[in-house]
Protein backbone atom coordinates (compact mmCIF):
# COMPACT_ATOMS: atom_id res chain seq x y z
CA UNK A 1 0.00 0.00 0.00
CA UNK A 2 2.79 2.39 0.52
CA UNK A 3 3.56 2.67 -3.20
CA UNK A 4 -0.23 4.01 -3.87
CA UNK A 5 0.09 6.30 -0.46
CA UNK A 6 3.29 7.66 -2.10
CA UNK A 7 2.01 8.04 -5.55
CA UNK A 8 -1.26 10.07 -4.32
CA UNK A 9 1.04 12.16 -1.80
CA UNK A 10 2.88 13.69 -5.11
CA UNK A 11 0.05 14.28 -7.24
CA UNK A 12 -1.66 16.26 -4.36
CA UNK A 13 1.84 18.13 -3.85
CA UNK A 14 2.46 18.60 -7.79
CA UNK A 15 -0.93 20.42 -7.82
CA UNK A 16 0.10 22.69 -5.47
CA UNK A 17 3.20 23.89 -7.71
CA UNK A 18 2.84 27.23 -9.77
CA UNK A 19 4.12 26.23 -13.49
CA UNK A 20 5.38 28.78 -15.23
CA UNK A 21 3.29 30.84 -18.30
CA UNK A 22 4.11 30.03 -21.68
CA UNK A 23 5.40 33.38 -21.77
CA UNK A 24 7.48 33.19 -18.66
CA UNK A 25 9.15 29.69 -20.27
CA UNK A 26 9.68 31.78 -23.61
CA UNK A 27 11.41 34.39 -22.27
CA UNK A 28 13.56 32.49 -19.53
CA UNK A 29 14.64 30.50 -22.62
CA UNK A 30 15.76 33.09 -24.54
CA UNK A 31 17.93 34.67 -21.89
CA UNK A 32 19.96 31.48 -21.17
CA UNK A 33 20.51 31.86 -24.59
CA UNK A 34 21.62 35.36 -24.58
CA UNK A 35 23.83 34.26 -22.03
CA UNK A 36 24.99 31.56 -23.26
CA UNK A 37 26.50 33.40 -26.36
CA UNK A 38 28.09 35.86 -24.25
CA UNK A 39 29.94 33.89 -22.51
CA UNK A 40 30.94 31.73 -25.24
CA UNK A 41 32.09 35.05 -26.90
CA UNK A 42 33.78 35.98 -23.81
CA UNK A 43 35.59 32.70 -23.54
CA UNK A 44 36.54 32.73 -27.19
CA UNK A 45 38.32 36.12 -26.48
CA UNK A 46 40.10 35.37 -23.48
CA UNK A 47 41.46 31.76 -24.80
CA UNK A 48 42.43 33.68 -27.65
CA UNK A 49 44.31 36.20 -25.73
CA UNK A 50 45.93 33.08 -23.83
CA UNK A 51 47.14 31.52 -26.93
CA UNK A 52 48.39 34.57 -28.38
CA UNK A 53 50.33 35.22 -25.08
CA UNK A 54 51.59 31.59 -24.94
CA UNK A 55 52.77 31.41 -28.38
CA UNK A 56 54.87 34.52 -27.76
CA UNK A 57 56.31 33.12 -24.41
CA UNK A 58 57.11 29.91 -26.23
CA UNK A 59 58.66 31.42 -29.25
CA UNK A 60 56.16 30.07 -31.55
CA UNK A 61 54.67 32.77 -32.91
CA UNK A 62 58.13 35.20 -33.78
Amino acid sequence: MKPLRFLQEVRREGGKVTWPSSRETLTGSIMVVIMVAIASVFFLIIDQIFSFGLDKVIGIGI
